[in-house]
């Protein structure tokens, strides 16, 4: 009889360890992980089938994607697509602001800038000119055709064959566009010129033509120049 009373009272002894170290372990998993109540979904969808919907900087979908909204937390969407406006949304899901909503519909615009720019390999490099026409007469040309383009020169050197104009600046609605024309002489017998049109962007609306460290090489030039490479290279033939 003791025998069996001693085997009855392990059993009991090993249930109560192990029903404690189970609630222990759930308890602690509970704890250490995020809460499963209180979070809110948000279906983001866009006009444009594939456009890109990021969540906090990671790719969800194209087109549409459901975004958690954790409790007492923000997060931040964004909608991009080449040639169309980039949109950014924050939803927060915490006392004192507005509860996210349960679906969100981006209508996304054209992008101005991109609709006024071709995409060219020119942009940026040195494309070099030769030609046959004297010295003085080909100096005259280039600076009418640059004229014609750019309006405001800042540099100029006959002798050294060097040719900068002032930044052209043109805003857009979410883009600043910064253009300047630069030539050098490049050779002397035969005589030869390099030009280069020098095309930025700021990503960003309104920017000085002052803020350099703003501006970044852009590998689009605006319509309005596109012609000019054509246009030296066929009038100083």
């Amino acid at each position: 009889m003791q025998t069996k009373s001693k085997q009855v009272s392990l059993l009991l002894v090993y249930f109560f360890c192990s029903s404690f170290l189970l609630s222990g372990h759930t308890l602690l998993a509970a704890t250490n992980s995020t809460p499963l109540f209180g979070k809110k979904k948000v279906v983001v969808s866009a006009s444009e089938q594939d456009a890109d919907v990021y969540l906090d900087g990671k790719l969800m979908g194209k087109g549409s994607a459901t975004v958690i909204v954790p409790k007492n937390s923000c997060i931040n969407v964004r909608v991009e697509k080449i040639g169309f406006l980039n949109y950014e949304i924050e939803f927060c899901n915490a006392k004192g602001v507005a509860s996210p909503p349960k679906s969100y519909f981006v209508r996304m615009q054209r992008d101005d800038a991109y609709d006024a720019s071709i995409r060219t390999d020119i942009a940026n490099i040195d494309i070099e000119v030769p030609t046959s026409i004297e010295k003085n007469r080909a100096w005259r040309l280039l600076n009418q055709i640059v004229l014609s383009y750019l309006d405001v020169v800042e540099v100029t050197d006959k002798e050294t064959g060097y040719l900068r104009t002032a930044w052209q600046l043109q805003a857009f609605k979410q883009n600043t566009i910064r253009t300047r024309i630069i030539v050098k002489q490049s050779s002397e017998n035969p005589l030869a010129f390099k030009i280069k049109i020098v095309s930025e962007e700021s990503r960003r609306p309104l920017t000085s033509a002052k803020s350099d460290e703003l501006y970044r090489d852009w590998d689009r030039v605006l319509r309005k120049y596109k012609d000019i490479i054509s246009e030296v290279q066929s009038r100083l033939r």
